[in-house]
């Protein structure tokens, strides 16, 4: 990863005087000229990086920096081997692992951390994210098949681009040449990946989808209206933390939810319904109406009980 070598970078130069742009390359299996780009990436971030020149020259850091006055304090290093050591487990990536023997070197001898990072694989095949990782790495096109918002279920071909963890879940975005566009996927939705032996081109431009859908829905948003009994508090305010909330005096509480088209959004039904009679849709009345007929449908598998 980029990150872990410019962290080691940084961590070699704190401990020697001058390093050459040649000898860097070959610690890292990279060609000087990335070595090059990730002092630029250095210069550009605050660290005193300075260039020798001459037979003997490289690059050092500037004088008056020692490994204990590190410019990655013990907050600094501590939050980095937290997520670094996170990552690892998640990919079984023995070089993250490395770094993490090496900045617990500039670290305090004793630390208890004060961050945990979860990054939940259980909901997604086993081995997905290492398997899209390496077909991301070697631009392979990858296979699977997909169960998408309408309950299709589809077989996808994906030159896939990145890996996303958001909203408490794993994506991954890039182009679908089934549909012959960008898309993100949801990994908890895909099943019997295979990585293919073919490869594709690195893409010069990525559009930002999502970013860009988000910008369409702004004042196109309704407003759905519920209240939420005093036993369903915690969970309305998991599945809705951004909401406005009212309390009453009864223990009970009103939120109000911008949702894009809440009467054909499928997700917030689910969740209306998950919360049974917890929770009581109060505007707008056409989804009173749909919330109302889907749990009348619901009953109908249960008139023999």
């Amino acid at each position: 990863m980029k990150l872990e070598r410019l962290i080691s970078i940084i961590y070699k130069l704190l401990n020697h005087e001058v390093l050459s742009a040649s000898m860097l390359a070959e610690e890292f299996q990279v060609s000087q000229r990335t070595i090059y780009r990730d002092i630029d990436v250095l210069c550009a971030a605050g660290f005193p990086v300075v260039s020798y020149q001459g037979t003997n020259g490289g690059y050092g850091i500037m004088d008056g920096y020692k490994m204990d006055k590190t410019l990655l304090g013990s907050y600094d290093v501590n939050s980095l081997i937290t997520v670094l050591r996170s990552l690892s487990t998640v990919f079984e990536d023995e070089r993250a692992q490395g770094t993490i023997e090496r900045l617990q070197t500039i670290g305090p001898k004793h630390h208890d951390t004060s961050l945990s990072v979860d990054l939940d694989t259980r909901h997604m095949e086993p081995n997905a994210l290492r398997h899209l990782r390496m077909a991301i790495a070697q631009r392979k096109i990858v296979r699977f098949e997909y169960i998408d918002a309408k309950n299709e279920r589809t077989t996808r071909d994906m030159e896939p681009l990145r890996l996303h963890f958001k909203h408490a879940n794993w994506y991954v975005y890039g182009f679908c040449r089934t549909r012959r566009d960008y898309r993100e996927f949801r990994l908890s939705r895909l099943m019997n990946l295979f990585v293919t032996q073919e490869t594709f081109e690195q893409h010069d431009k990525v559009p930002e989808e999502a970013a860009s859908a988000n910008k369409r829905w702004q004042g196109q948003l309704e407003d759905v209206v519920i209240r939420v009994g005093p036993e369903a508090l915690a969970e309305a305010m998991d599945r809705f933390p951004h909401a406005d909330k009212q309390f009453h005096a009864d223990g009970s509480m009103r939120m109000r939810i911008p949702v894009f088209q809440p009467l054909e959004a499928r997700w917030l039904l689910t969740i209306l319904l998950g919360f049974g009679c917890g929770a009581e849709v109060l505007e707008p009345p056409e989804l009173r109406g749909i919330v109302k007929e889907q749990l009348q449908n619901a009953l109908k598998h249960y008139e023999d009980v």
